[in-house]
Protein backbone atom coordinates (compact mmCIF):
# COMPACT_ATOMS: atom_id res chain seq x y z
CA UNK A 1 0.00 0.00 0.00
CA UNK A 2 1.14 3.35 -0.52
CA UNK A 3 -0.49 6.68 0.75
CA UNK A 4 -0.48 9.86 -1.39
CA UNK A 5 -1.71 13.87 -0.13
CA UNK A 6 -4.03 14.56 -2.74
CA UNK A 7 -5.44 17.95 -4.14
CA UNK A 8 -8.75 18.84 -5.76
CA UNK A 9 -9.21 22.14 -8.02
CA UNK A 10 -10.91 23.32 -4.65
CA UNK A 11 -7.32 23.21 -2.88
CA UNK A 12 -8.63 20.28 -0.20
CA UNK A 13 -6.01 18.27 0.37
CA UNK A 14 -6.61 14.96 1.63
CA UNK A 15 -4.77 11.69 2.20
CA UNK A 16 -5.59 8.71 0.04
CA UNK A 17 -4.27 5.24 -0.05
CA UNK A 18 -3.61 3.01 -2.74
CA UNK A 19 -1.71 -0.56 -4.12
CA UNK A 20 0.34 1.16 -5.85
CA UNK A 21 1.19 4.34 -8.16
CA UNK A 22 -0.54 2.59 -11.17
CA UNK A 23 -3.75 1.95 -9.33
CA UNK A 24 -3.39 5.64 -8.55
CA UNK A 25 -3.30 7.13 -12.06
CA UNK A 26 -6.29 3.97 -13.19
CA UNK A 27 -8.32 5.41 -10.36
CA UNK A 28 -7.84 9.18 -11.37
CA UNK A 29 -7.87 8.20 -14.91
CA UNK A 30 -11.34 6.61 -14.21
CA UNK A 31 -12.94 9.63 -12.01
CA UNK A 32 -13.34 7.30 -8.97
CA UNK A 33 -11.01 9.27 -6.75
CA UNK A 34 -13.32 11.87 -4.93
CA UNK A 35 -12.68 14.69 -2.62
CA UNK A 36 -13.89 13.68 0.92
CA UNK A 37 -14.85 17.92 1.41
CA UNK A 38 -16.38 18.95 -1.82
CA UNK A 39 -17.03 16.21 -4.53
CA UNK A 40 -14.51 17.18 -6.87
CA UNK A 41 -12.86 14.43 -9.15
CA UNK A 42 -10.52 16.40 -11.00
CA UNK A 43 -7.51 15.25 -8.36
CA UNK A 44 -3.69 15.44 -8.22
CA UNK A 45 -0.93 14.30 -6.10
CA UNK A 46 -0.35 17.10 -3.77
CA UNK A 47 3.33 18.19 -2.92
CA UNK A 48 4.32 15.97 -0.33
CA UNK A 49 7.37 16.99 2.34
CA UNK A 50 9.50 13.77 3.25
CA UNK A 51 9.15 12.30 6.85
CA UNK A 52 12.82 12.58 8.06
CA UNK A 53 12.74 12.39 11.64
CA UNK A 54 15.96 14.19 13.30
CA UNK A 55 18.84 11.84 14.33
CA UNK A 56 17.92 9.63 17.55
CA UNK A 57 14.39 11.01 17.24
CA UNK A 58 12.31 8.32 19.83
CA UNK A 59 9.18 10.70 19.42
CA UNK A 60 9.47 10.17 15.63
CA UNK A 61 9.56 6.22 16.28
CA UNK A 62 6.36 6.35 18.68
CA UNK A 63 4.23 8.44 16.09
CA UNK A 64 5.33 5.72 13.69
CA UNK A 65 3.88 2.83 15.96
CA UNK A 66 1.33 5.03 16.68
CA UNK A 67 0.57 5.10 12.74
CA UNK A 68 0.81 1.57 12.47
CA UNK A 69 -1.45 0.84 14.95
CA UNK A 70 -4.31 3.26 13.70
CA UNK A 71 -4.10 1.74 10.54
CA UNK A 72 -4.04 -1.69 11.74
CA UNK A 73 -7.26 -0.99 13.28
CA UNK A 74 -8.79 1.22 10.51
CA UNK A 75 -8.29 -2.18 8.69
CA UNK A 76 -9.78 -4.15 11.11
CA UNK A 77 -12.81 -2.37 11.04
CA UNK A 78 -12.90 -2.07 7.54
CA UNK A 79 -12.78 -6.11 7.38
CA UNK A 80 -15.43 -5.77 10.07
CA UNK A 81 -17.42 -3.59 7.67
CA UNK A 82 -17.76 -5.59 4.69
CA UNK A 83 -17.43 -9.41 6.27
CA UNK A 84 -20.16 -10.71 4.33
CA UNK A 85 -20.59 -8.46 1.57
CA UNK A 86 -19.15 -9.44 -1.59
CA UNK A 87 -16.43 -7.33 -4.11
CA UNK A 88 -18.27 -7.02 -7.26
CA UNK A 89 -16.00 -4.45 -8.62
CA UNK A 90 -17.37 -1.91 -11.57
CA UNK A 91 -20.42 -3.72 -11.61
CA UNK A 92 -21.62 -2.11 -8.34
CA UNK A 93 -24.31 0.20 -9.79
CA UNK A 94 -25.66 -2.27 -12.22
CA UNK A 95 -25.95 -4.94 -9.51
CA UNK A 96 -27.73 -2.56 -7.25
CA UNK A 97 -29.71 -1.23 -9.66
CA UNK A 98 -31.24 -4.81 -10.25
CA UNK A 99 -31.42 -5.45 -6.21
CA UNK A 100 -33.69 -2.09 -6.10
CA UNK A 101 -35.40 -3.97 -9.43
CA UNK A 102 -35.90 -7.11 -7.75
CA UNK A 103 -33.86 -8.68 -10.55
CA UNK A 104 -31.49 -10.13 -8.79
CA UNK A 105 -31.77 -11.33 -5.07
CA UNK A 106 -30.69 -8.47 -2.54
CA UNK A 107 -27.66 -9.43 -0.59
CA UNK A 108 -24.85 -7.19 0.72
CA UNK A 109 -22.12 -6.15 -1.89
CA UNK A 110 -19.29 -3.44 -2.47
CA UNK A 111 -17.53 -2.51 -5.24
CA UNK A 112 -16.55 0.83 -7.49
CA UNK A 113 -18.79 3.72 -8.47
CA UNK A 114 -18.70 7.52 -9.84
CA UNK A 115 -19.93 10.04 -7.79
CA UNK A 116 -22.56 10.46 -10.59
CA UNK A 117 -23.20 6.90 -10.45
CA UNK A 118 -23.73 7.04 -6.55
CA UNK A 119 -25.84 9.96 -7.23
CA UNK A 120 -28.39 8.38 -9.45
CA UNK A 121 -29.29 5.58 -7.82
CA UNK A 122 -29.76 7.57 -4.44
CA UNK A 123 -32.00 9.93 -6.63
CA UNK A 124 -33.57 6.38 -8.01
CA UNK A 125 -34.46 5.54 -4.56
CA UNK A 126 -31.48 2.95 -4.02
CA UNK A 127 -30.60 2.22 -0.45
CA UNK A 128 -26.98 2.33 -0.03
CA UNK A 129 -24.08 3.26 2.07
CA UNK A 130 -21.40 5.60 -0.21
CA UNK A 131 -17.94 5.85 1.58
CA UNK A 132 -15.33 6.58 -0.27
CA UNK A 133 -13.07 3.98 1.62
CA UNK A 134 -9.52 3.15 0.68
CA UNK A 135 -10.53 -0.81 -0.26
CA UNK A 136 -8.36 -2.78 -2.08
CA UNK A 137 -10.10 -5.15 -4.82
CA UNK A 138 -9.99 -8.92 -3.49
CA UNK A 139 -6.86 -10.27 -5.57
CA UNK A 140 -4.93 -7.21 -5.50
CA UNK A 141 -1.44 -7.29 -3.76
CA UNK A 142 -0.47 -5.34 -0.79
Amino acid sequence: MIVFDLKCRGDHVFEAWFASSVAFADQREAGRIVCPICGDTDIAKAAMAPAVAAKGNRMGDQQTRKAKTVLQQLALAQARALAGSKWVGDAFPARARAMHAGEEEASPIHGVASPTDAKRLVDDGVRLVALPLPVVPPGTSH
